[in-house]
C-alpha cells in the first residue's frame, strides 16, 4: 500500500518517515524521527528528485510505482549524495534501467564510490545555469557546493515556482500528516528543531549558505521541497530570514545560554544564582543546561539563538570537565561567531577550567570574552556574592548597550 501525497497537480510527495531512528547520523537525538522526502514530477517526462534512506527503498519503490501508474521514470535529479538521501539510487537503475541521472560532476564521483553499477552510462552532470525540459515544466540547476556536501546543487522549477533545496531548509522531526509547514504550528512545535537540525548539520558553512540564499531571494517561489520534513508553501521571507540569521550568525534575540558540568552540585548553584539575578535585570528567555544530561545539539542551538554564553566548568584531572569539554569543541566546530561570552571555573584546589575553556574558543571570529568571570574553590560562598552580580551587571550592560 502506497503513501504517497499529492503536492500540486503534477507533483508527489513519495518519500518516507523514521520514527524508529534515535540518532540521526548517528549522533544527533530526534526523538520525533526524521522524514526522508523524494518528489515525482509529472509531465510528458517525468523526474524523481532524490531518494530516501536504504531502510525505506521498499516503501519508496511502491510509491514511485504507485505515482507512476504505468509510465516510466525518465530522470533521477541528484541533489545531494549523502547516504539519507541517495541509498536507492541502484534500486532505481535497477527498476528503471532507461533513467538518466541528473547531477553535479562531484555527484557523479561520489557515486562510483557507492555504488557499483555502470555509472558513466546513466549519469548526465549539470553545471550552474544549466536547464533540463520536461514539457510543460523546466529546470534550472543551482550549484550549491558545501551546502553542506561539496557535491550539493538545487533545482528551480520555473513553470510553477518550486525550489527542490536540497537539505537547506530542513528540520529534524517525521512528518504526521500534515505535510505543509502552513498546516502546523511551526513556530510554536518545529521551529526549535528547525535551527537544531540547521546549526548541527550546515551551521560550519555560514559563508556557503549565505552564497545560495542571494541565489534564492531572487527567485519567485510557490513553493520550497527540502529533503527532510516539512513543504513550505507561504512565509518564504520569514524562513529565508531565520537562515539569513543563523548563516551570518546574528544572534535572533538578546539572551543568554548557561551551560554548565557540574559533579556535586556546587558549580550548578552558582550558575542558577547567576541566571536568577538575570531575570531580576529583566532578560527573558535565558536557558540553563546541564552538560552532562543535554547532548550538545540542543545548547549549540540555543547559542545560536541568544547573543550571551555562560560556560561553567568544574577543573576535572587538571583540565576542562569531559562533556563540557565537548560542547566546547562543538561549539568551535561549528564556527559560532559574534557572541559575549563570560567564564565560570570551580576547583578545590586547582581551578583551571576558564582559562582552557577561553583557549578552546580562541580560533572562532568575533566573539568577546567578559573579564567579569566566577572562579571559586569548592563552593560559592557569601563574599563572593558581589562577583555574581558583577558578572549579571557585565552580562546586561554588553547586552542592551
Amino acid at each position: 500500500m502506497h503513501s504517497i501525497r499529492k503536492l500540486t497537480d503534477s507533483l508527489y510527495w513519495v518519500g518516507a518517515n523514521d520514527r524508529r531512528i534515535a540518532l540521526f547520523e548517528n549522533v544527533y537525538p530526534v526523538p520525533k524521527g526524521v522524514s526522508y522526502n523524494s518528489y515525482l514530477l509529472l509531465d510528458e517526462k517525468c523526474a524523481l528528485f532524490d531518494t530516501v534512506d536504504a531502510a525505506f527503498t521498499h516503501q519508496l519503490m511502491e510509491n514511485i510505482e504507485a505515482a507512476l501508474n504505468g509510465r516510466s521514470l525518465d530522470y533521477l535529479i541528484v541533489n545531494h549524495m549523502e547516504p539519507d538521501h541517495c541509498a536507492s539510487i541502484s534500486d532505481i537503475i535497477d527498476h528503471y534501467p532507461q533513467v538518466k541521472l541528473v547531477c553535479t560532476a562531484k555527484a557523479a564521483a561520489m557515486m562510483k564510490q557507492f555504488f557499483g553499477f555502470d555509472v558513466n552510462s546513466h549519469v548526465m552532470t549539470v553545471k550552474e545555469g544549466d536547464t533540463l525540459a520536461l514539457g510543460t515544466h523546466e529546470l534550472t540547476f543551482v550549484m550549491a557546493p558545501m551546502v553542506h556536501w561539496p557535491e550539493v546543487m538545487v533545482s528551480y522549477e520555473k513553470t510553477e515556482k518550486i525550489l527542490f533545496s536540497a537539505d537547506a531548509f530542513g528540520s529534524f522531526g517525521a512528518i504526521d500528516g500534515n505535510i505543509f509547514a502552513d498546516e502546523t504550528d511551526y513556530k510554536g512545535e518545529w521551529h526549535a528543531e528547525a535551527r537544531r537540525y540547521y546549526t548541527n548539520i550546515v551551521g560550519k558553512f555560514g559563508v556557503q549558505v549565505q552564497a545560495l540564499l542571494k541565489k534564492a531571494a531572487g527567485l519567485e517561489l510557490n513553493m520550497i521541497c527540502p529533503l527532510h520534513s516539512l513543504v513550505w508553501r507561504k512565509d518564504f521571507s520569514w524562513l529565508l530570514d531565520c537562515y539569513s540569521k543563523w548563516s551570518s550568525y546574528t544572534p535572533e534575540e538578546p539572551s543568554v545560554v548557561l551551560a554548565y558540568a557540574s559533579v556535586y552540585g556546587h558549580t550548578q548553584n552558582a550558575v542558577d544564582i547567576l541566571a536568577g539575578e538575570l531575570a531580576e535585570r529583566g532578560i527573558k528567555r535565558i536557558s540553563v543546561f546541564d552538560v552532562s544530561k543535554t547532548h550538545p545539539s540542543y545548547i549549540l542551538a540555543e547559542a545560536f539563538r541568544c547573543s550571551h554564553l555562560v560556560l561553567a566548568s568544574i577543573t576535572y584531572n587538571n583540565g576542562i570537565f569531559c562533556n563540557m569539554d565537548t560542547l566546547i569543541h562543538q561549539l568551535a566546530a561549528h564556527n559560532l561567531q559574534n557572541r559575549t561570552i563570560a567564564l565560570i571555573e570551580n576547583g578545590t584546589w586547582a581551578p583551571v577550567s576558564a582559562k582552557l575553556m577561553k583557549e578552546g574558543l580562541s580560533g572562532l571570529k568575533n566573539n568577546t570574552f567578559l573579564e567579569a568571570g566566577i572562579s571559586f574553590k569548592s563552593s560559592l560562598q557569601t563574599e563572593q556574592a558581589a562577583s555574581v552580580q558583577e558578572l549579571a551587571d557585565a552580562l546586561y550592560a554588553s547586552m542592551t548597550h
